[in-house]
């Protein structure tokens, strides 16, 4: 996900997150943990197992200063600075909510100093018996994973790599059918130029412009093919990404049928009355495609105009 992604689920799902923090603080806390620094990476371990977007734990002590080391699971590691005992935090948001709190407070999205991921902070205060603060817990998660794992598209995300190669390959497939067509356009009109006195002039470019338009229509194609499935990242759950791709793949067929269609009926006019029908044929169906990409737009649209109202409603 990019950033804006995940601030936009974040601001959906905030809640959900909020609480799956809280519970994860509240079920592995212990005062052993300010203290033993085994027990602390112990709970690492078990937390990287149950929740794998977790990628950092540590503690503070009174005055905000880190009294254990950056402990992150194996596969965050290589990421995450190891050091951090003995920096002072004090001047970090999970300690300013926490340091007046008696539950788990959780933060707004920031950038992770240590991981430079985009993350959200847990922390809890643990007390002496007479009030005064013993120390603090802190939890790190990755933002994105954490929404990924909610929404349960993480098997999902294993995939695609082997879906973006293959999305690769017909792209580089498709270019090379437009090179093709374009090497035979080329070859046409070079062809005209060396005979211009040849019977079948006059009707040769509609030719060479056949193979140009079905050339542009399958780049536009391909192109699309690479920017939305390739190059930008895509939110297949949100509704206005699926719109888009259709909208996009629609609109280059729509291109490429209207000068067709356009062709067939100059065609008609000046050799081959025939085609006329055709062409009409031709004309009528773009319009229809026109008039129902309209539809299409303005049906998804309000449909997510709707379902967004529905949502802050349940909120």
């Amino acid at each position: 996900m990019n950033y804006l992604s995940v601030i936009e689920r974040y601001n959906e799902y905030q809640d959900a997150i909020h609480e799956l923090m809280a519970s994860i603080v509240t079920g592995i806390f212990d005062e052993k943990l300010l203290e033993d620094e085994c027990a602390l990476s112990r709970a690492m371990t078990w937390l990287s197992k149950k929740y794998p977007f977790v990628e950092l734990i540590f503690t503070l002590d009174a005055n905000g200063v880190q009294t254990s080391q950056n402990i992150a699971p194996s596969f965050f590691s290589n990421n995450i600075s190891s050091t951090g005992q003995g920096v002072e935090r004090h001047q970090r948001p999970y300690y300013k909510l926490a340091q007046d709190s008696d539950s788990v407070v959780v933060t707004p999205p920031y950038l992770s100093t240590s991981s430079q991921h985009l993350c959200i902070s847990a922390a809890l205060r643990c007390t002496h018996d007479n009030g005064s603060t013993k120390g603090f817990l802190i939890i790190d998660i990755t933002l994105a994973q954490a929404i990924e794992f909610l929404m349960g598209d993480r098997q999902r995300k294993k995939f695609h790599p082997l879906f973006i190669s293959i999305y690769s390959f017909i792209v580089l497939g498709l270019f090379a059918v437009v090179g093709i067509l374009l090497f035979s356009a080329g070859s046409s009109i070079y062809a005209m130029l060396q005979n211009p006195s040849a019977p079948d002039f006059h009707l040769q470019p509609f030719g060479i412009i056949i193979y140009l338009t079905l050339a542009l229509a399958i780049f536009d194609l391909g192109k699309t093919t690479l920017e939305e499935e390739v190059l930008m990242h895509k939110d297949i759950f949100r509704h206005s990404s699926t719109r888009r791709t259709i909208t996009r793949f629609i609109s280059a067929i729509l291109i490429a049928v209207s000068i067709e269609s356009l062709l067939l009926m100059f065609k008609s006019v000046l050799v081959s009355p025939e085609y006329l029908t055709k062409a009409v044929a031709m004309m009528v169906a773009a319009v229809g495609l026109l008039v129902g990409l309209g539809i299409y737009v303005y049906l998804g649209s309000k449909a997510e105009a709707i379902l967004k109202q529905s949502t802050l409603k349940f909120k």
